[in-house]
């Protein structure tokens, strides 16, 4: 008798004010790489939601802790980032980096060891940027690729794969077909061991 696999869970954070923007089409290639591999994927889009920066309290950090003490939409993420085995984190480059959405997301994470232990251990990340400039290097995306890098080492999290492209206007990326197809392999390889 062999034993069936399950499924694993990808959930996809989209920190773009737009929800057919360039960076949510890169993180739909690698979401539907994931699902061809046999992934359950749900997409979080971050703007809109009630997520407020973190406020340094260190409540999350205490002995005993119940968790963050901001009671806003964070406190619904929390559970599914846990859950999931993997993390697909998409954003446009604003002002030299990630977006401001991105960044809050990424800044409240710091709460998940009060739910869990060793939450990023194990947790497969791919990450998606867009930018408007020629060059990842002018346009600031480098910068925003170094920080989930640094971030995500350090949290015991493994980068997968990062796939990033030059797009302006909302849709444009598609037009990189060789960037669409290497989101898409990227999600395959993101849920295969």
């Amino acid at each position: 008798m062999t034993e069936k696999k399950k499924a694993k869970k990808v959930v996809v954070l989209l920190g773009s004010p737009r929800k057919k923007g360039n960076s949510a089409i890169l993180a739909k290639q690698i979401s539907d790489g994931a699902s061809s591999a046999g992934a359950s994927v749900e997409t979080i889009f971050l703007h809109g939601r009630e997520i407020a920066p973190c406020k340094s309290c260190y409540a999350c950090q205490k002995p005993n802790s119940k968790g963050c003490s901001i009671d806003d939409d964070m406190q619904a993420i929390y559970p599914k980032l846990l859950k999931a085995d993997a993390w697909v984190i998409a954003s446009p480059v604003y002002w030299f980096t990630m977006s401001a959405q991105t960044k809050i997301f990424m800044d409240r994470c710091f709460a998940l060891p009060a739910y869990a232990q060793d939450p990023f251990s194990g947790k497969r990340i791919a990450i998606a940027m867009s930018y408007g400039a020629n060059d990842p290097f002018d346009s600031g995306c480098v910068n925003a690729l170094r920080t989930y890098q640094d971030a995500y080492g350090y949290a015991g999290a493994k980068i997968i794969g990062m796939v990033y492209g030059s797009a302006l206007d909302a849709g444009d990326i598609e037009s990189n077909e060789t960037l669409m197809k290497e989101a898409q392999e990227l999600g395959k390889k993101l849920v295969c061991d």
